[in-house]
């Protein structure tokens, strides 16, 4: 794959990206715009493509567990090098030096990494990140509060015991109601009717879904101006080195040369590990009313910047195709 080709893919999708910040940035449209096309995206258009994709293609006789450990091993680096450049680098407190790792290495995995995936690979790209979507929010914000919780507790010198039940409860309401999650399992269910997805529903579902990538894109264009670039600048820049780089490196050493990975599945793990910082990030930030300011930035560099990362990035995968 040329420079030329990987441009194909990289500069339509921020392209798209720098359409929405432009049409906020001179008034064109305003936040609530941007709202809603997030809500269309997230509980409309990214779910009804989880579900044509589980529901319909085919599954490669593959355990997926390679393909979560290969991923996870990048994040649990990433997190952890987040949380020392805060802690230790920038003398942050504990529960920032948290939201700083989840900055390092919660993807934005379905306003960039689904267009990416999708336009670079088609169905067969969608399937391996679908199947690390399945886990993704889960195990991060499973792991993200817990670990969130406890630093809060220790910053405030909290001696009360930590109700794990309390905890588990909440973020166990919190996935069971997410659109994603519903789109998974509604897939899979679909999947084993083996009726076909065919006829007026079929068309309906395919309309929906790819206004999906579009609007995601756009969207994340104008929450660009809402997250601001430079009011953490050297902390949101040493995060987004590790978020864009260091990370998808990682991920890519352990699924080629560890797990022995297909060259698809590497190529899908590795750009999705390299997307920028997702919102979740914040809202960790906003749940714990601290490093608003680490966060918002965070995603908003990393978002500037990925469009040029992403191109070495593929241009990398395509060396160990």
């Amino acid at each position: 794959m040329t420079f030329a080709e990987i441009g194909v893919i990289v500069l339509p999708v921020f392209g798209l990206v720098g359409l929405g910040f432009l049409a906020s940035r001179f008034g064109l449209v305003g936040d609530r715009v941007g709202d809603g096309l997030g809500d269309f995206v997230n509980v409309i258009g990214i779910p009804l493509l989880i579900f044509r994709t589980v529901g319909t293609a085919h599954f490669p006789d593959q355990s997926p567990w390679p393909l979560w450990f290969a991923y996870f091993g990048g994040v649990i680096v990433a997190w952890a090098l987040g949380t020392l450049i805060a802690t230790r680098v920038f003398g942050r407190s504990r529960t920032e030096g948290v939201i700083a790792g989840a900055c390092a290495s919660f993807s934005n995995t379905v306003m960039v990494g689904v267009p990416l995936i999708v336009s670079a690979y088609g169905e067969a790209g969608a399937l391996p990140l679908f199947m690390l979507i399945s886990v993704h929010l889960p195990v991060m914000m499973v792991t993200g509060t817990l670990l969130t919780e406890r630093a809060a507790r220790l910053d405030r010198g909290a001696a009360e015991p930590f109700d794990l039940a309390r905890v588990l409860k909440r973020i166990l309401r919190n996935l069971i109601t997410n659109a994603l999650v519903i789109a998974l399992a509604a897939g899979a269910l679909w999947r084993m009717t083996g009726l076909p997805l065919t006829g007026v529903p079929r068309t309906v579902i395919d309309q929906l879904a790819s206004a999906a990538v579009p609007c995601a894109l756009f969207a994340l264009g104008i929450g660009l101006k809402r997250y601001g670039l430079f009011g953490e600048f050297r902390i949101a820049a040493a995060l987004s080195v590790v978020k864009l780089l260091v990370m998808p490196a990682f991920v890519l050493v352990l699924a080629h040369f560890v797990f022995g990975l297909t060259p698809l599945w590497t190529a899908v793990l590795t750009v999705t590990a390299g997307c920028p910082s997702g919102v979740n990030a914040y809202l960790f930030a906003v749940r714990f009313d601290t490093a608003h300011g680490t966060a918002s930035n965070s995603i908003g560099l990393s978002t500037a910047l990925a469009g040029f990362t992403m191109v070495l990035l593929f241009n990398a995968v395509v060396q160990f195709g």
